[in-house]
């Protein structure tokens, strides 16, 4: 066993453990996992949330087989997780964030587009080396920093702000960005309406950004997109202070929530992820049906150094909001606009309406029909003989929602009632890969189940 590979297999082994140790001892509330896909919160409470974050050191595992040294946010006496934790407050509330740093280095958290930042109760400032107004200083950090790790005596510092304006944001290191950022110290921010037109099934004070909330999940979901250069992070695990060429940075692997596909697509929370909590599949019901008479929504964030050119199959999506403002003029005239492939820039953040329509009413039969009896809307085409085809593995051998047919000898589905799925992917095809893995990195699939009341597993 070498040494890289001992080091990695020791902090798995002590992550469970000290995990454990802590929750008996503390009894500190976990990330809140209402349900098992969409946006999982970790919210505070009242209005006055406050929240406790620490900078700590674990792996993620990648598609290829693969297991990655990573920075990251995590909450006060829990485990490493990849991305940080998605913090929802509401709109007006007075947020505060604690960060303690357990790293060899300063960092620090920026919040962009919150304004009026407060750090240690005073306005959050840039530091320089040496300070200012000394002759030759440098800007080493874009906002004021938590001092590093001296004798196991982590550093700490607080901010907080007024969360003024709805809508998704990202926060992210100041401090050395190109380096922490990258190295995984970023997470998502949630302000949720509360004005007129607004709620927290509401993306923004506007009726038209309001989603589904029924059953066992909201239909509501995150696409955090971000990257990984294995050199550099090879290089700060070895040497957490060396400096790293960045002229030679390229990324090899790119991710959705902090996971590559087919993880991508497994329940928030899953067991056999233990570091990387948040699952990407959308599951959606069709747009009108009883109990889901709104459309879903997507808040797309982009933590990389590329444009995402993410990319929804057979759906257009309505963008009612970028980098956390809504896209409407001063008067309130609406300038929300349709896409159908969402180009997330570096920094940005879009959020997205989507819905699916029965548009051919291919719901139409009966689900407790026999198999094999006729259709009131056959599919007008001819169908090749089972020999001449191949079937995927989530077909449910039956065009119609809610029908499963006949499956042929020697076959399988992962299908579960007639469900349809629909691939979602990064369209810039590079990207889907995993250092040349075909088919892996940022892709999802939207699950359309039948309408209500159904045999679909909740």
């Amino acid at each position: 066993m070498n040494k890289s590979t001992f080091k990695q297999l020791s902090r798995k082994l002590a992550t469970p453990l000290a995990v454990a140790i802590s929750s008996l001892l503390t009894g500190l509330p976990t990330m809140a996992m209402a349900a098992p896909l969409g946006v999982a919160c970790t919210s505070g409470a009242g209005t006055n949330p406050s929240f406790n974050l620490t900078t700590q050191i674990g792996d993620i595992q990648l598609p290829d087989g693969n297991t990655m040294y990573m920075w990251g946010y995590a909450l006060q006496g829990q485990g490493f997780q990849h991305p940080g934790p998605v913090l929802c407050v509401n709109q007006g509330d007075t947020v505060t964030v604690t960060l303690t740093n357990n790293l060899p280095e300063k960092v620090s958290i920026m919040f962009p587009g919150q304004t009026d930042v407060l750090a240690n109760g005073v306005p959050a400032q840039p530091e320089f080396d040496p300070p200012l107004p000394n002759a030759g200083s440098r800007a080493i950090s874009l906002t004021t920093t938590a001092p590093a790790q001296a004798a196991s005596i982590p550093g700490v510092v607080q901010y907080s702000f007024v969360a003024n304006q709805p809508g998704t944001y990202i926060y992210e290191s100041g401090t050395n960005p190109q380096k922490q950022v990258r190295m995984g110290l970023f997470g998502t921010l949630i302000v949720r309406p509360t004005g007129t037109g607004g709620g927290p099934d509401h993306l923004y004070n506007r009726e038209d950004s309001r989603f589904t909330t029924a059953g066992n999940w909201d239909e509501e979901f995150l696409v955090l997109l971000s990257e990984i250069d294995p050199y550099q992070h090879w290089a700060v695990e070895a040497n957490p202070a060396a400096n790293f060429n960045f002229n030679n940075y390229k990324p090899r692997y790119w991710l959705i929530n902090g996971r590559g596909f087919p993880d991508s697509i497994a329940d928030n929370n899953a067991a056999f992820l233990p570091t990387q909590p948040y699952g990407a599949l959308a599951r959606v019901h069709p747009y009108g049906a009883p109990a889901h008479p709104y459309p879903g929504a997507i808040r797309y964030l982009n933590l990389g150094s590329e444009d995402y050119p993410f990319h929804p199959h057979g759906n257009n999506g309505s963008v009612v909001g970028r980098d956390g403002r809504s896209l409407e003029t001063e008067a309130g005239d609406d300038v929300s606009f349709e896409k159908f492939v969402v180009p997330v820039g570096p920094g940005q953040t879009w959020d997205v309406m989507f819905s699916w329509h029965d548009a051919e009413d291919y719901n139409i039969r009966n689900p407790n029909d026999p198999v094999g009896s006729p259709d009131n809307n056959p599919v007008d085409v001819n169908i090749p003989q089972i020999a001449n085809q191949f079937f995927g593995q989530f077909y449910s051998f039956s065009p119609y929602l809610g029908v499963q047919g006949q499956q042929p000898p020697n076959w399988s589905t992962l299908n579960t009632c007639g469900e349809y799925y629909i691939i979602s992917h990064n369209h810039a095809l590079n990207q889907i890969t995993s250092w040349g893995a075909l088919m892996t990195g940022p892709i999802t699939y939207m699950r359309v189940d039948p309408p209500l009341p159904n045999s679909c597993a909740q």
